[in-house]
């Protein structure tokens, strides 16, 4: 053991000589001990039961090191060859290692300064470890049982234990990241406690205490959190030879233990129980408690089936949680086709306002060229008038001048021309007006067949009343504000003549000009009187408008609630064939799982066929055997009496050919079933040849002579072949009674 300690100063337990006052106990536990340690290989196959009993009284503590790497086996580890070179590397958990040190045993001596050798060699365990295991990494409670070896044993001989309690204790199991193997404990131990302490389970239910919440720490540090030091090396002592087994007794003894305080207590209550009151209990020394811990009932095999039935609940889970994923995004999904949806129905809304605004300036447009068209009507009617008079005008010159042609001229030359000049202007006027005419006529054909083209619509013709109303209010607007220049104008002209007649206004007497003044004032009066007028009409004007923007505004947003409402109905239906889908694929499965339920009934009807066709080629085998054993007897019969057995012998063929032929008709039969061979049925069958049973009384190997004379040949068969018929009985019977009883026969075996 002190050789063993050589390798590193990094060991807390000195290898000095025992003290000299040791007492006999003490001194036999230690001969004992060195006993075990040098006998290790022979106590541990034949003694098991007694070192687990001296493991839970407590190993020596100067024996303690040696003793964990013998119950872990590992003494002798390759890896720890490699140690040095781990500590070369760089690992990339260093920063992790180095803030999570100074929090491991922060009260020990040995770790308590910061840089001190064991916090040193602490970091380096950790760091070789992580290299060596690069899916755990770095755990921050392995570093509490990292700390306990190196309490115990030099750095690299820690780093062999650690690495063995790893791999074999199922330590790596619970420090993975998924902590998949910490889940299985806590539902194992919530199991026990439901079963053994109910009450207890049923008060921590209520206060929705957790089992997670208080023995998480127990599983992953072994008690070293949780309780004294020297209590946890002692449960450390058990659990290193009987494994994880010890956590479950002692978190269950701690339980009973403290069951009456527990369940009056809230969950803080709880929880500062556990934190302070719980290690102070254990002062006295851990044989109280390990006591206990052996008191409870623990079953292996019901942790097994509790470790099916996690997991079988974590897969169910797993497949929830699939089946959850595809739900949302599938929910996601139709979100987006929702939003899609919405952005087309806002651009076809978009779009059916900007036609029906299009619609409705067209047909503005529309009814402005109409006024312009009858405009030009009336002008053309009213030049075609003018027209008409000045032929007939002419026409009365004409005849006014033909009788009096003879006479002086009535009318001048310049006269004549002016009216020929009226006429062209006329007729100017009058094909001006005809293309006017067509252009209009050309616009509302132009007009008519955009609107024609637009996309017709229920809102439409509303549109176009509200567009008309809105115009109408916009003339009257506008034809109010044509009076109110009109009568400004008339205002103007007044006080321009009144200025004109005040003009010389200085040179009249003061009557005249008080009269003048008082006419300046009603002036005044009445220009105030036009622009709060005008004002007024303004004011309206804006009113008007304010209206006809708030009509607009609250038609937008009632066939924005409308498109909302159709939005909603669609979702709420594609939710509904969502759910029926749902309920579709459920019913799929159920009848897929039905299917293959009865697949699988119809292969092991197929198989159990085949089987009874084998067995009923065993049997005609079997019947062929006896027959060529009889016919062997009835020629032995024939020689011994000196009988002609010839036809005996044919009619023996002759039923053998005949079973061949059944035994052919089955071979074909099972060739064309082309079903996979029952593997439950094993059939041996030895087949004996007419010359075998001839030359086994020279070798004595291939049959067997009888040693009674009074016994009979007969056929041994496999018990679930012994069902033969009748006839078949009889028909051997018959020849037993018929061979001589001194002769020898031959038995066979199927």
């Amino acid at each position: 053991m002190n050789g063993s300690r050589r390798n590193s100063g990094s060991s807390l337990v000195s290898s000095s000589s025992a003290s000299s006052n040791l007492s006999h106990l003490e001194e036999d536990s230690w001969i004992l001990w060195g006993r075990i340690v040098n006998e290790w290989e022979e106590v541990r196959k034949k003694k098991d039961k007694l070192l687990k009993d001296l493991v839970r009284r407590g190993i020596p503590h100067h024996f303690r090191a040696i003793v964990w790497q013998l119950l872990c086996n590992a003494q002798n580890m390759p890896i720890k060859d490699q140690y040095s070179e781990l500590l070369k590397m760089t690992s990339p958990c260093e920063k992790l290692i180095r803030r999570d040190i100074a929090r491991t045993y922060p009260e020990h001596e040995f770790f308590k300064e910061k840089d001190s050798l064991g916090q040193e060699v602490l970091f380096n365990v950790m760091k070789a470890y992580s290299l060596v295991d690069r899916e755990v990494g770095y755990c921050q409670g392995s570093a509490f049982i990292v700390g306990l070896l190196l309490m115990q044993m030099p750095e690299e001989e820690a780093f062999c234990v650690f690495v063995k309690l790893m791999q074999d204790y199922r330590l790596r199991e619970l420090f993975k990241p998924s902590m998949a193997e910490l889940g299985l404990c806590m539902y194992q131990f919530e199991c026990m406690i439901q079963e053994q302490l109910p009450e207890l389970h049923m008060h921590f239910q209520a206060q929705s205490f957790h089992t997670s919440m208080y023995a998480s720490s127990w599983f992953l540090t072994i008690f070293l959190t949780s309780f004294p030091l020297p209590v946890a090396t002692r449960i450390f002592d058990i659990f290193m030879c009987e494994g994880l087994e010890i956590v479950f007794r002692v978190g269950l003894a701690i339980l009973q233990m403290n069951q009456t305080e527990l369940i009056q207590l809230d969950m803080e209550g709880m929880l500062q129980h556990f934190q302070k009151v719980i290690p102070h209990q254990l002062d006295s020394g851990p044989d109280k408690v390990i006591q206990a811990a052996y008191q409870v009932k623990y079953n292996a095999k019901k942790m097994k089936k509790l470790e099916k039935e996690y997991t079988t609940i974590k897969t169910k889970e797993m497949e929830e949680q699939v089946e959850i994923k595809r739900l949302r995004t599938e929910n996601r999904l139709l979100k987006q086709r929702i939003d899609t949806l919405e952005k087309e129905s806002a651009s076809l809304a978009d779009r059916l306002i900007q036609g029906q605004v299009t619609r409705a300036q067209e047909a503005e447009e529309n009814y402005l060229v109409k006024r312009e068209l009858a405009t030009v009507k009336q002008q053309s009617e009213e030049t075609s008038a003018q027209l008409e008079q000045a032929k007939k005008t002419i026409r009365q010159l004409q005849h006014q001048q033909q009788p009096q042609a003879k006479g002086p001229p009535r009318y001048s030359e310049e006269s004549v021309l002016q009216l020929e000049r009226e006429l062209v202007q006329a007729r100017l006027k009058e094909a001006e007006s005809q293309c006017a005419l067509k252009e209009m006529q050309d616009k509302i054909l132009d007009m008519e067949k955009r609107n024609t083209s637009l996309p017709d619509d229920t809102n439409v013709a509303r549109l176009q009343e509200e567009l008309i109303v809105v115009k109408l209010r916009e003339t009257e607007a506008l034809t109010g504000q044509k009076e109110l220049r009109q009568q400004v104008r008339d205002l103007e002209e007044h006080w321009q003549r009144h200025l004109a007649r005040t003009a010389g206004r200085w040179k009249d007497t003061p009557k005249k000009n008080t009269l003048s003044e008082l006419q300046d004032e009603l002036m005044s009066v009445r220009l105030r009187e036009a622009e709060a007028q005008a004002e007024l009409r303004e004011t309206r004007h804006r009113m008007l408008e304010l209206e006809t923007q708030n009509q607009i505004h609250s038609n937008h947003l009632r066939r924005a609630e409308q498109e909302s409402r159709c939005l909603q109905d669609r979702v709420q239906t594609l939710m509904m064939q969502n759910k029926d889908l749902h309920v579709q694929l459920q019913e799929i499965k159920r009848r897929q799982a039905e299917i293959e339920c009865k697949s699988k009934e119809e292969v092991m009807a197929v198989r159990l066929r085949e089987a009874d066709n084998i067995a009923a080629m065993a049997e005609l085998q079997q019947q062929i055997s006896e027959l060529e054993i009889q016919r062997e007897e009835g020629k032995v019969q024939g020689q011994l009496n000196h009988t002609d057995s010839s036809q005996y012998i044919r009619d023996l063929k002759d039923h053998i050919a005949e079973l061949k032929h059944e035994i052919c008709c089955l071979k074909g039969q099972r060739a064309l079933a082309n079903q996979p061979t029952f593997d439950g049925i094993h059939i041996i069958n030895h087949y004996v040849g007419e010359e075998s049973y001839q030359s086994s009384d020279d070798d004595g190997v291939k049959g067997h002579t009888l040693q009674d004379p009074q016994q009979r040949s007969r056929i041994r068969l496999h018990p679930n072949l012994r069902d033969t018929d009748s006839e078949e009985e009889e028909e051997e019977e018959e020849l037993r009674l018929s061979v001589p009883q001194g002769s020898n026969h031959k038995s066979t075996t199927v």
